[in-house]
This record gives structure tokens, sequence and C-alpha cells, in this order.
């Protein structure tokens, strides 16, 4: 499955709880902080709500 690496780059003071909630559901807990996921919808979902606070990088497909 592919991965994706969130990082989280730009404060969430000044925006609403859901996006700040967002931001702690991904796994994001510092600025600057990465976090790696596998692709799936719902993360999708979660990554457009906060698009303009994360920096996201599509990953290759793991090997098992």
């Amino acid at each position: 499955m592919t991965k994706i690496a969130i990082t989280w780059r730009k404060s969430a003071i000044g925006y609403n709880q859901r996006q700040k909630d967002t931001i702690r559901k991904l796994g994001l807990r510092r600025l600057n902080q990465t976090v790696e996921h596998d692709d799936s919808p719902a993360l999708r979902g979660m990554i457009a709500k906060v698009g303009h606070l994360i920096d996201v990088q599509d990953g290759q497909a793991g090997e098992a």
C-alpha cells in the first residue's frame, strides 16, 4: 500500500476547533513534525480539510 508523509507546517491558532482536532487525529503533536500513514480515501478527506496547514508527500508502494 502507498504511504503518505504528512508534515505540520503552520500553526492552527486562529482556526476552528474541528481543524485542530483533525491535525491531532492525523497524529501530529508539534509544528514541523512528520508522520507517515497508509493512503486511504478517509485520510485524503482529512488532508483536504487541513491542506493549508500541512505539507503532503506521496511515497512509494511499500514492500512486504
